[in-house]
């Protein structure tokens, strides 16, 4: 089904009062059962939609629930959210217009949480929509002045404009926007270098929360979106808020999420108070006795010339229980990598094996797909 498909379906099913989920393609057999198990849904089409008159009255009200987002499944299956109307357009609220109104691309697939929050937010806010199902750089060299990204495509969008400058040159990206995963401070020098006159727009979120915090331009970090109240509990974030999620889907039945709820993100604050996301718990390599976080380590990385995107994971030794081991997709220098990894990172924390591929395993989404 193309994009422009789906997004009708869903439009259509909102106007009825109806909560939809995008089936993602790319789900093995299992998890697309295990999906529908747990959503019991009372439909399901396929096929290009009719056309649906502007007329038609909308049912219900903004608690009417209309999404059913899954989680990315980075590490793990996918799990059945519930979201409501006020949930989401709170949050095109909370991340706001554009300064340019020109078109906004959303170069992946409406199965992700991301992109559809992407699409939603361009028609909330009034500007032209571009859909492309997947993600080719070359394709944001155009004429859209805004795009939705996570890091690694950014990253890919860089490399492309580093190695042809000709495609800068025509470039009329002035806003990207990156969630899905922390950006670090490495890849945001090296955006403002290859685009200086473009802004990034960094949110980090996730489908129970949507949005948390936002670092905009001139911002010395991510800072919390208001009305979203947070907690530290052992290192680990902990959210209340009127944009998260109203609770999983469990065979076909609604388990309320709790008023404070976590994805078991790593963060701490800074000394101006903005938030710093270290990573996921459960990504994490313990090696001669310390906890490396994964995230920390890739953020480094990524932001150097020729990366497309690294994988930190640990792999094993005799006595230190694990190396830190970084898996590189893209054609950097070894030795740009290892003076990055000096510079940002305390010896503990620094790979210790590289490798390197031409390709990563990723989720729908576009993010790095964890092992286990």
């Amino acid at each position: 089904m193309e994009p422009e498909d789906v997004l009708s379906w869903f439009l259509g099913a909102d106007l009825l009062g109806a909560a939809t989920l995008v089936i993602e393609p790319s789900w093995s057999p299992r998890e697309r059962e295990a999906v529908l198990d747990d959503a019991r849904p009372d439909v399901v089409v396929t096929g290009r939609p009719r056309s649906i008159a502007d007329s038609v009255p909308r049912a219900g009200d903004e608690n009417t629930p209309f999404y059913l987002p899954t989680t990315s499944g980075s590490s793990g299956g996918p799990k059945v959210l519930l979201r409501t109307r006020a949930s989401w357009t709170r949050s095109f609220a909370a991340l706001g217009r554009f300064a340019d109104d020109g078109p906004v691309l959303v170069p992946g697939p409406l199965s992700s949480s991301l992109f559809l929050f992407g699409a939603l937010h361009a028609l909330w806010a009034g500007h032209e929509l571009r859909l492309a199902p997947r993600w080719r750089p070359e394709t944001a060299c155009g004429d859209a002045t805004a795009v939705h990204l996570v890091p690694a495509m950014l990253a890919r969008l860089l490399a492309v404009l580093e190695r042809r400058p000709e495609l800068r040159d025509v470039c009329a990206l002035r806003t990207v926007v990156c969630g899905g995963a922390h950006v670090g401070t490495a890849l945001r020098d090296r955006f403002s270098r290859v685009l200086p006159d473009a802004e990034l727009i960094e949110y980090y979120g996730s489908a129970e929360h949507s949005l948390i915090a936002i670092r905009r331009r001139g911002d010395a970090g991510l800072r919390v979106v208001p009305g979203v109240e947070t907690e530290l509990r052992d290192g680990v974030l902990w959210v209340r808020s009127p944009l998260s999620f109203t609770g999983y889907l469990r065979s076909g039945r609604l388990d309320p999420a709790p008023e404070w709820s976590t994805v078991d993100d790593l963060v701490r604050w800074d000394d101006s108070g903005a938030l710093e996301v270290i990573g996921r718990a459960g990504a994490v390599v313990s090696s001669g006795g310390k906890l490396v976080a994964a995230e920390e380590v890739e953020s480094v990385l990524r932001g150097v010339r020729g990366v497309v995107d690294v994988l930190v994971t640990g792999t094993p030794h005799p006595t230190l229980g694990a190396l830190v081991t970084a898996i590189v997709e893209g054609s950097p220098r070894l030795s740009d990598l290892r003076a990055a990894a000096r510079a940002g990172l305390e010896p503990g924390k620094r790979p210790r094996r590289w490798l390197m591929t031409d390709s990563l395993p990723r989720t729908a989404s576009g993010k790095v797909r964890r092992p286990g």
